[in-house]
């Protein structure tokens, strides 16, 4: 759409995955991209915008101060800002993953989704992909609990949740692995709100060690390799079954927002290298003669 309304100059803050691939879709389409990370986003990330021929321009701050920057200077460098909630066709987008969830279930939607919130606009784009279908008549009016999942160093959405508000606070000091997850106040948080207390859904958050394990016992059990984001959700799901606010015989769709390739940094915590001696007794180092 950029494209065909004559964008020339696109610019996003990001954590990594949307400056991926809007620097992949900028390129394909002749486009200059700017984009502004946090300087420690994972280097999958960075590598993969750079490759793409973006503009990259590392911050030292959350993706809140990168966000600023690029308000800051879009009128004069003649950017289009691309960022959460800031145009209409990002939520088009990712409303599809509501008409796919619908289309797999047979036109009947699950009972529970799970959605790693950072910026939340999955979870903002599937509600509304729920309430258009269910005016077209393709589906009831009947919703899945929606289950927004935060880490436990930035839950604004959770603490809104748990305090009845309507908007989150701004959460300080915000720290996570899961990059997408470190947004420190989403634009559309009441909405996000919105979506889960209708539902009859919940905000939860867990801890980086919990995410990370539950994204290699994914792997392990199930062949799917997911970014902490994803696996933030399995580790929630444990956490609602045990506490009995979900059932296990309830339809339950989890999302995963990312590729664990990008976040090797963060899962080698887990798989710490052995030395040379070590792994010899293993059998896992093989010395050339």
């Amino acid at each position: 759409m950029a494209k065909e309304l004559g964008i020339k100059k696109v610019a996003i803050p990001s954590a990594g995955n949307a400056a991926s691939a809007m620097a992949a879709y900028a390129a394909a389409a002749g486009m200059e991209a700017h984009i502004f990370m946090p300087v420690d986003v994972p280097q999958a990330n960075f590598i993969e915008c750079k490759s793409f021929g973006a503009h990259v321009t590392l911050i030292d701050g959350l993706i809140s101060d990168c966000a600023k920057i690029v308000a800051e200077r879009k009128e004069k460098e003649g950017w289009f800002d691309v960022s959460t909630l800031k145009e209409p066709y990002r939520i088009e987008g990712k409303k599809t993953m509501g008409y796919e969830v619908a289309e797999q279930f047979q036109w009947t939607l699950p009972d529970v989704i799970f959605y790693p919130t950072g910026g939340g606009v999955g979870m903002i784009g599937m509600w509304k992909a729920f309430d258009e279908m269910e005016a077209l008549g393709w589906i009831g009016p009947k919703r899945p609990k929606m289950i927004a999942v935060q880490a436990d160093g930035c839950q604004p959405v959770v603490r809104a949740f748990e305090t009845g508000a309507e908007r989150s606070e701004f959460w300080q000091n915000a720290s996570t692995v899961s990059s997408g997850l470190r947004v420190p106040k989403p634009l559309g948080d009441y909405l996000i709100l919105e979506a889960v207390r209708k539902s009859g859904g919940t905000a939860i958050a867990v801890s980086d060690e919990e995410s990370l394990d539950a994204g290699i016992e994914l792997a392990t059990l199930d062949g799917v390799f997911a970014a902490p984001e994803g696996a933030a959700c399995v580790a929630a799901l444990k956490k609602l079954l045990d506490r009995g606010f979900l059932k296990p015989d309830e339809r339950i769709v989890i999302y995963n927002t990312g590729a664990g390739l990008k976040y090797l940094e963060a899962y080698s915590t887990r798989y710490p290298r052995l030395s040379g001696g070590e792994a010899d007794k293993l059998g896992g180092l093989i010395t050339p003669r």
